[in-house]
C-alpha cells in the first residue's frame, strides 16, 4: 500500500502532520525524509540538553541536499514558520527589524517538526536565555577547528590535543566534536557563565597561543591566504551573535554525517572520519553521549527552572524545591487554587495542576462573574505542587512581594488542553465564590511565560442542558465587507493605535453556525460546505453558541507553513465527494476568522470592530483545531515586516471603531500588498503548438473599466500540465465570434480564439506599463468565488 503524501502522527502526546516521508533528502546513501525523523527521534535524549533553552536558527534543504557534482540550495531560517505548532515553544530576540520568535527545541515532537520542515542543520549560540527572556551569558566555550587546504582531520586533532593541554591547565575539561562538515569542535563547560564577549576575548587569546606555540601548524588570523597547510582556530563562534552547529545535528553534506561527539581516544586513530547518521545512532546505544558533562545538568532547565530562579531559599516563605523536576501525579482529579496576591498592584493568580507542575496565569482582575465580562491573563512560570497550599506575605524586595491569600481551591475536570486553548470545570469549597464554573482561556498573543490569554466564564455551565436548536430561520446572509487599495502611510492613520492583520493568500469565506452545524458560503453567496469537511464536520468545529455568522478566509498551507494558494487552486472547483475527500488529505485547508457579523440572533454589524472581535474570540474559543482566530498587529510597520520576512501577500490595516459595512468597499479597511497580484477576466487564448498544440499559449485578459473591459495582456507562464486540460475545458463551450476585450493590440489578435467574459483568474506581475498592461505576468490560478464584475484595478 503506497504512503500518503500527508498523515497527521502523535509524538510523545504532541499531533503533528508530517508529509513526504519517501522524498529523498540525500540522494547519494538514499536517506528519505522518514529516516531523517527516525534518526532525529532516536538521538534527542543525547542532542536536547546540547540545545535546551539556546534558541535555535535552523538550515533547511527542502528538496533534499543533492549530489556533490550538484548541490541543492539551502537556506537560514531563524524566526519561527508562521505555520508551525502552537504548542513548539519559542522566544523572541530583538533585531533591527523588529522582534522575531525563536524556535526552543526541549522535546523530541519539536524536533519531528524541524525535520518535518527540513531543517537538517540545528544552530545554537554557547548561551541560554535568562529567567526574563533575555540572552543570558555564555555558559560554555567553543572552538571551531576549520583545515585549510592541505590539512584535514589529523591536523585538526593535532591541534585539538594541543588545545586540550592549554585548556586543562586553565581547569577546563574540553570535548572533541567531529563536525560532520570539515573539522573538529573542542567544547568545554565555563565553571561559571561569562559574557559572550569575554567568553570570545578568552577564546581568541587560546587561539593566539597556539598560533603563538606552533605557527607551522595553527593559525588564528581571519585571512583566508594564510590557511594553506594548517588549521584556522576560529575562536568567534563565542560572539553573542553567533552560532555552532549543534552535537548531534544532522549537516546538509552529499552524506548525512553528523556533528558527533567523540572520545579523546578515537582522536588518536590514524582513520579518524567523519560519522554517519546509522553509526551515531549505534554509538549512542554503545557508548552514551562522550559530551554529557559539557553543559549544565538538565535538572537546571526542567520544568521548575524559571520559578527557581526567581527565589532564594530561606529569604522567601514560599516553597523552593531543590530540583525543576516535576512531582509525580498522584492520579487523583487534579487540583487547583486562586490567590489572591496583593503585590505592587492588586491581582489574582490561577494556578491549575498539570503534569507535576502548576500551570499559572496571572489575572488582574480576577475570575469574570457572567460570561459577558472576559478578562486578560498572562502566563507566568509554572510553579511547584505545593505552592497550592501556599499563604503568606512575602518580604520587600523578593520576587512578587506582598500577601498572597488564598481565594478559592478544590478540584477540576479538563475538557480540552491545548498549548492554546484549555476549558476546564472548576469546582472550588462550598463555602467559596467560585462554587461550580466552567470556563476556557484562549491564547491571543505570544508564547509561554507572558503570553496574554482571554479568560472566558462560558455561557454553557456544567449541568445545563446544551442550548436548543432553533426552528426560526436565520436572517439573510449579507454580501461580504470588501477593502480598498492603500498604502503604508494611509494604513498608519486609520487608528490609533493601528489595528492590523495579515492578508493571507485563500478564499473568502462566510461561515453559517447553526443547529450544531457550520456551512460555507463564497463572496457571490454559492454554498461551499462541501468542498471542506474538515471545516463543517460537526467533530471538527463547534462555535461557542446556537447561532453566529462568522466572516473569515479558507487557506491551505505549504511545507514551510506559508499560505499557498496554488494548493488551494486543487480543491476550489471540487464537487465529486471522492475527488474531495483525496484532495482534502492532500492539501487540508484552516479557517482563518477575522469578523462577526452575527451572534445569537442579534445583528452585530452596527458594532465597533473592537467589540465585534472580542465577541468573536468569545465565540471560537471551542472552535477546534481547523479553525484560528490570528493575532492583531498594532504597529503597521512591524506587521508588514513579519509579512514580508514570511512571504505573506501582505497586511489589512481597519479602523477600529469602523461598524461592518455588507457588500461596501470602504476605506476603513485598507489592504497593502507586498506582492504585485491582480484579478483579471480571461477574454481569449492564442492557439498552442509544440507541446501544448491540443491546448493553448496565452489566455488574453481584460479588467473592467467604465467603457467595458480593458485589455491588459497576455499571460503563458504558470500553468500546470493539469490546469492547462482543465482552462481548455472551460474555455471550449465558451468560445465566440466577438471579441469582449477593447484596444487588443493587432499582434495578439491574429491567431486569437475569444471568448464570453465569464472566467475571472489572478495572475502575479513585475508591475504596470505605462501602457496600462501587465508585465511578465504569470497565472496564479482561476478565481471561481469572484463574478467578473468584482474585478478592479490593483494600484
Amino acid at each position: 500500500m503506497p504512503v500518503p503524501q500527508q498523515q497527521t502522527v502523535e509524538v510523545a502526546g504532541r499531533r503533528l502532520r508530517v508529509s513526504h516521508l519517501e522524498r529523498v533528502m540525500y540522494p547519494e546513501t538514499g536517506t528519505t525524509k522518514a529516516d531523517v525523523i527516525a534518526y532525529y527521534t532516536r538521538i534527542a535524549p543525547l542532542l536536547l540538553p546540547h540545545v535546551a533553552g539556546r534558541p535555535v536558527t535552523r538550515k533547511r534543504w527542502v528538496e533534499g541536499v543533492g549530489t556533490t557534482e550538484a548541490p541543492e540550495e539551502a537556506f537560514f531560517a531563524k524566526a519561527l514558520e508562521p505555520g508551525a505548532p502552537s504548542w513548539v515553544p519559542r522566544q523572541a530576540i530583538q533585531h533591527s527589524s523588529g522582534p522575531k520568535d525563536y524556535p526552543l527545541v526541549d522535546e523530541v515532537a519539536t524536533l519531528v517538526y524541524l525535520a518535518q520542515v527540513a531543517s537538517l542543520e540545528l544552530h545554537v549560540p554557547q548561551w541560554r536565555f535568562a529567567p526574563d527572556g533575555s540572552p543570558g551569558p555564555a555558559d560554555r566555550l567553543v572552538l571551531d577547528l576549520d583545515p585549510g587546504p592541505g590539512a584535514g582531520l589529523a591536523e585538526c586533532a593535532e591541534v585539538a590535543r594541543l588545545a586540550r593541554g592549554i585548556l586543562q591547565g586553565m581547569g577546563l575539561e574540553p570535548q572533541p566534536v567531529t563536525s560532520g562538515s570539515k573539522g573538529i569542535h573542542l567544547y568545554a563547560a565555563l565553571p561559571r557563565p561569562l559574557p559572550s564577549d569575554d567568553a570570545s576575548a578568552l577564546a581568541r587569546e587560546l587561539a593566539r597561543a597556539l598560533e603563538a606555540d606552533h605557527p607551522d601548524l595553527a593559525v588564528s588570523a581571519m585571512r583566508k591566504d594564510l590557511r594553506a597547510g594548517r588549521v584556522f582556530v576560529d575562536w568567534s563562534q563565542n560572539h553573542g551573535k553567533k552560532t555552532t552547529v549543534a552535537p548531534y545535528s544532522l549537516r546538509g553534506r552529499a552524506r548525512p554525517w553528523v556533528a558527533a561527539p567523540r572520545t579523546w581516544d578515537e582522536l588518536d586513530d590514524p582513520d579518524l572520519r567523519h560519522l554517519e547518521l546509522d553509526e551515531v545512532l549505534a554509538r549512542a546505544d554503545a557508548i552514551g553521549d562522550p559530551l554529557a558533562g559539557i553543559d549544565p545538568p538538565a535538572a537546571a532547565t526542567g520544568p521548575l527552572g524559571s520559578y527557581i530562579a526567581k527565589r532564594t531559599a530561606g529569604r522567601t516563605p514560599e516553597p523552593v524545591p531543590e530540583t525543576p523536576h516535576p512531582e509525580p501525579d498522584d492520579g487523583d482529579l487534579p487540583r487547583f487554587v486562586v490567590h489572591e496576591h496583593h503585590a505592587s498592584r492588586l491581582h489574582w493568580d490561577l494556578r491549575l495542576e498539570r503534569a507535576g507542575v502548576l500551570a499559572c496565569w496571572a489575572v488582574p482582575k480576577g475570575i469574570p462573574d457572567t460570561p459577558d465580562r472576559n478578562r486578560l491573563a498572562v502566563q507566568t512560570e509554572d510553579h511547584p505542587l505545593a505552592y497550592i497550599d501556599f499563604h503568606g506575605t512575602i518580604p520587600k524586595g523578593e520576587y512578587g512581594a506582598g500577601t498572597m491569600t488564598i481565594w478559592d481551591e478544590g478540584t477540576y475536570e479538563t475538557e480540552k488542553w491545548r498549548d492554546d486553548e484549555v476549558i476546564v470545570t472548576l469546582r472550588g469549597r462550598e463555602d467559596g465564590p467560585l462554587h461550580e464554573v466552567r470556563i476556557a482561556l484562549i491564547r491571543t498573543q505570544g508564547s509561554g511565560e507572558k503570553s496574554s490569554w482571554l479568560l472566558h466564564r462560558t455561557k454553557r455551565q456544567p449541568g445545563a442542558a446544551a442550548e436548543p436548536a432553533r426552528d426560526e430561520a436565520p436572517p439573510a446572509r449579507p454580501a461580504p465587507m470588501l477593502a480598498v487599495h492603500g498604502t503604508p502611510g494611509l494604513a498608519r492613520t486609520l487608528s490609533s493605535p493601528p489595528w492590523v492583520e495579515f492578508k493571507w493568500d485563500g478564499v473568502r469565506a462566510l461561515g453559517e453556525w447553526r443547529s450544531g452545524a457550520l456551512r460555507l458560503f463564497a463572496r457571490s453567496g454559492a454554498e461551499i460546505t462541501q468542498r471542506y469537511p474538515e471545516l463543517s464536520g460537526a467533530a471538527r468545529t463547534h462555535l461557542d453558541a446556537w447561532d453566529a455568522l462568522v466572516d473569515g478566509e479558507i487557506v491551505a498551507l505549504d511545507e514551510q507553513g506559508r499560505p499557498s494558494f496554488s494548493l488551494l487552486q486543487n480543491r476550489m472547483h471540487l464537487e465529486r465527494a471522492d475527488d474531495v475527500a483525496r484532495e482534502s488529505t492532500r492539501a487540508p485547508v484552516l479557517l482563518y476568522l477575522f469578523d462577526i457579523l452575527r451572534l445569537d440572533g442579534r445583528d452585530l454589524t452596527p458594532l465597533p470592530l473592537e467589540e465585534r472581535r472580542h465577541l468573536l474570540e468569545e465565540t471560537a474559543a471551542t472552535a477546534g483545531p481547523s479553525v484560528i482566530v490570528p493575532p492583531v498587529f498594532d504597529d503597521v510597520d512591524i506587521a508588514l515586516d513579519v509579512a514580508r520576512e514570511h512571504a505573506l501577500e501582505g497586511i489589512v490595516a481597519k479602523r477600529r471603531a469602523s461598524p461592518y459595512r455588507p457588500g461596501t468597499r470602504s476605506e476603513d479597511w485598507l489592504k497593502v500588498k507586498l506582492t504585485h497580484t491582480q484579478e483579471v477576466v480571461i477574454g481569449g487564448f492564442r492557439r498552442g503548438r509544440g507541446g501544448r498544440a491540443g491546448s493553448f499559449a496565452s489566455l488574453l485578459l481584460g479588467v473592467p473599466d467604465a467603457d467595458g473591459l480593458r485589455y491588459v495582456g497576455r499571460v503563458g507562464t504558470g500553468f500546470s500540465d493539469r490546469e492547462l486540460r482543465r482552462l481548455r475545458d472551460l474555455l471550449a463551450p465558451l468560445e465566440t465570434r466577438e471579441c469582449p476585450l477593447r484596444d487588443v493590440p493587432r499582434e495578439d489578435t491574429g491567431d486569437a480564439t475569444w471568448v464570453e467574459p465569464r472566467l475571472v483568474g489572478e495572475v502575479e506581475f513585475a508591475e504596470w506599463t505605462r501602457s496600462g498592461s501587465l508585465r511578465q505576468a504569470r497565472w496564479r490560478g482561476l478565481r471561481p468565488d469572484k463574478a467578473p464584475d468584482d474585478v478592479r484595478t490593483e494600484a
